[in-house]
């Protein structure tokens, strides 16, 4: 899963979860052309970029390879339960926050 902030201020962070992993992990982050090639990448491998400025925010905080803080656990569930929905064909293509790209 990507997730990342709007053009403007060209910040990108991409998660990843593995069964077995106590939290999603911060997998990659970058500011401008490294947020631009992150977006890149996950759009043509076909991983879902979302995007929430505050949320960026939060994750950019974060280091490389280190799960998420529990205080964004919830945040992140939600769009990860979301994202099953989704993919499933249960719900529409619309985030509970943030727009789909």
């Amino acid at each position: 899963m990507n997730m990342s902030s709007r053009p403007s201020r060209q910040l990108a962070v991409a998660l990843a979860y593995r069964s077995g992993d106590a939290a999603p992990k911060v997998v990659a982050s970058g500011r401008g052309l490294i947020a631009q090639a992150i977006i890149e990448r996950a759009k043509e491998h076909g991983v879902f970029v979302h995007e929430s400025d505050e949320l960026v925010a939060m994750l950019m905080q974060v280091e490389l390879d280190q799960h998420i803080p529990p205080a964004l656990y919830l945040a992140v569930a939600e769009l990860l339960a979301w994202l099953y929905r989704l993919e499933r064909g249960e719900i529409p293509a619309i985030p509970p926050t943030g727009r789909p790209s």
